[in-house]
């Protein structure tokens, strides 16, 4: 296993690995054997839900409901009638039901299930839209036929295999600066054409499954197969994603296989009647932190069940691939709530949920038979070996992983270090701690760290003056500071961090409010569960100058194939002055942390000799910074003794990329 032979500590537990590998090709070979592949296996929402055959005139029918004893079909069509249409009990725990006399198209529908403890209502498990009653807030399955089909206009998706991914994090209901709840057109409208010019291309959307609470953030999902109908219709979600392919933006789905919503009206919780249909049974069901129910990775059924919703995604709405949320949760009993990883026992232990891990590698090999160029990522914080390795070769098959030590170090410095005490030593370490071939999504920050309860960075370096001493004119101390730190980070991040790159909606210009959505705490106002698009078109505040910022680093990022790159290689590291220095290529990056400390005549060594010149800095005055740094002046190397060396200003906060230009 090649897992092993680039990782020599996992070789006392090789035979582990061997055995979790052997896991998925006997799970695999056994659906081969009885469904001819995988791809066929995850076509399961072909054959349940709702369909129509034109040949007979006739409406169907199906879930999968083992544990009911009767079953019946109602909705608007049958004037809610609940016992109008039963159901009959066919092979395998599936009820069906065939409907000649009534056209379901766009009824409204649920399921009338007798289980153990009686009657319940509740929507199928493969309904493809769901709507929710203005007056009472409950949620009901529409059977969603549009008048023609959507075209989409030989759309074929984007191709993530080897492209640089800087990915812009977004929420479509948010995107909005109405106090309200965004539409996928409004988000067409505005976000695409916005994302394209910043220099992202790839939007990685949260929260389009449906889920019945908003403040969720889309991670109490119910309707796995619905795409949320608080922002509009199916089509017009199929409109923004061929909209964003034709500007050349890929889309990634954020996919919540970790757990689902515990409601029994609206979500697969009780949908038979039984508390462990998609779940284990008791307690081993019941997220202990997160108040939602679990998946049962060991049945088939759920298997195949999330399976065909990766399938469905990809096929009927061109998702080009998913960020796969919780996997830390799935793939332990503890749910990750320990206080460290790191030993075999923590990997390979008890602890461990194979069941959950053979099903990622199955959704891994599904999602790249389908789309070899598409991306998973996985958010995973434990660092499991092989999480990010391909299945070939011993590992679970993600491409990428996120890099969540990376946005927690910078909380714990802003939070807890005054700016002269930051160790220049453990923040390079911080930045570079990583497998060589393990592929990462870094970033400083995403929406987990714009959450009420925490701060962004912006807000945890500028506060409250973020609302009053903005304007470009005015300087204070922390706003200063602020601009200049909020720049620096990102950019050291970017150029450091991983092999891609994210940013949440609004931080690339340092959106200054949290996000909270309507609750019964804050009287269900949207006031922060939107983005203040205003704040960029004012043209006399400071938010302007890290927009630019952030667009000028994407731009130099790309240009120089910053993630393609090997390692970066660590040139000087200095706690006197509080200055990092590493090159890639042909470039230095030279960044200053100290607060007060610049120094002329500043002695940076470079890997190659020739003459040097400032392409990027963050204290250009076009970024809100002094204009310190003429970029016009050229830095001609020397050398002392076979090393060397340019002679460069080093400048307090600030960062500057020297690139040899002969």
């Amino acid at each position: 296993m090649k897992i092993v032979d680039n990782d020599p500590w996992l070789q006392p537990v090789v035979a582990k690995i061997e055995a979790r590998h052997q896991a998925y090709v006997d799970r695999k070979r056994n659906i081969e054997e009885h469904y001819g592949s995988l791809y066929h296996y995850a076509g399961w929402h072909h054959r349940m839900g709702f369909s129509y055959s034109p040949e007979d005139g006739c409406w169907y029918f199906r879930d999968w409901l083992p544990g009911a004893s009767e079953v019946y079909l109602t909705g608007s069509f049958a004037h809610w009638e609940p016992c109008r249409y039963p159901l009959k009990r066919c092979e395998g725990g599936e009820w069906e039901v065939a409907i000649a006399d009534a056209d379901l198209a766009n009824e409204e529908v649920m399921l009338y299930v007798k289980g153990p403890q009686g009657y319940s209502m509740h929507i199928p498990a493969f309904a493809n839209y769901a709507t929710q009653n203005p007056d009472t807030k409950a949620f009901v399955a529409k059977v969603y036929v549009p008048q023609k089909p959507f075209d989409w206009q030989g759309d074929r998706g984007i191709s993530l295999a080897d492209k640089q991914l800087f990915i812009y994090e977004c929420h479509v209901g948010m995107a909005t600066e109405r106090e309200a709840v965004g539409s996928y057109a409004e988000f067409e409208q505005r976000m695409i054409p916005y994302v394209k010019s910043l220099g992202y291309n790839v939007l990685q959307i949260m929260a389009l499954a449906e889920h019945p609470y908003y403040g969720s953030y889309g991670y109490q999902v119910s309707n796995f197969f619905a795409p949320s109908s608080r922002f509009g219709t199916p089509d017009e979600l199929k409109h923004l994603i061929r909209t964003a392919h034709q500007s050349g933006l890929a889309v990634v789905m954020d996919l919540v296989h970790s757990h689902f919503v515990a409601n029994t009206n609206e979500g697969l919780n009780m949908i038979d009647g039984t508390a462990d249909l998609y779940s284990p049974p008791d307690s081993q069901g019941h997220h202990p932190f997160w108040d939602t129910k679990l998946f049962d990775y060991t049945k088939p059924e759920v298997q195949r069940f999330l399976l065909s919703n990766i399938r469905y995604w990809m096929e009927e709405y061109h998702i080009d691939g998913f960020r796969f949320d919780g996997v830390t949760s799935m793939i332990y009993h503890h749910h990750g709530y320990i206080d460290n990883f790191g030993t075999h026992d923590n990997y390979f232990g008890s602890q461990v949920n194979e069941p959950a891990i053979t099903y990622l590698m199955l959704a891994n090999d599904l999602i790249h038979t389908i789309k070899p160029a598409s991306a998973t990522i996985a958010e995973e914080v434990s660092g499991m070996p092989g999480i990010a390795i391909p299945i070939t070769d011993g590992g679970i098959g993600f491409d990428y992983r996120m890099a969540m030590a990376i946005p927690d170090y910078w909380i714990t410095l802003l939070k807890d270090y005054r700016d002269e005490d930051w160790n220049m030593y453990k923040l390079w370490n911080v930045m570079n701690d990583r497998i060589w071939n393990v592929k990462t999504v870094a970033y400083c920050e995403s929406h987990d760290q714009a959450m009420v309860g925490d701060q962004t960075i912006a807000f945890r370096l500028m506060n409250d003056e973020m609302y009053y001493s903005m304007e470009k004119e005015v300087h204070t101390i922390n706003v200063d500071r602020g601009v200049a730190l909020h720049k620096m980070i990102r950019l050291f991040t970017l150029l450091t961090g991983g092999q891609a790159y994210l940013n949440f909606m609004g931080n690339e210009f340092g959106h200054p409010d949290w996000i909270d959505f309507p609750r019964k705490d804050n009287d269900w106002s949207y006031r922060y569960a939107r983005r203040l698009w205003h704040l960029i078109e004012d043209g006399g505040l400071k938010y302007d100058y890290l927009l630019e910022f952030d667009k000028a680093m994407l731009q130099f990022a790309k240009s120089r194939n910053v993630m393609r790159l090997d390692f970066p290689n660590l040139l000087l590291c200095d706690e006197e002055h509080k200055t990092i220095a590493f090159g890639r290529n042909h470039w230095v990056a030279v960044f200053n942390w100290h607060p007060m400390l610049s120094e002329a005549r500043y002695i940076v060594p470079v890997k190659q000799p020739g003459k040097y010149r400032v392409v990027l800095s963050t204290d250009d005055e076009r970024f809100g910074g002094f204009g310190r740094i003429n970029k016009e002046v050229e830095y001609l190397s020397h050398t002392y003794k076979k090393r060397h060396y340019i002679s460069v200003y080093n400048t307090n906060r600030s960062a500057n990329i020297f690139e040899r230009v002969d």
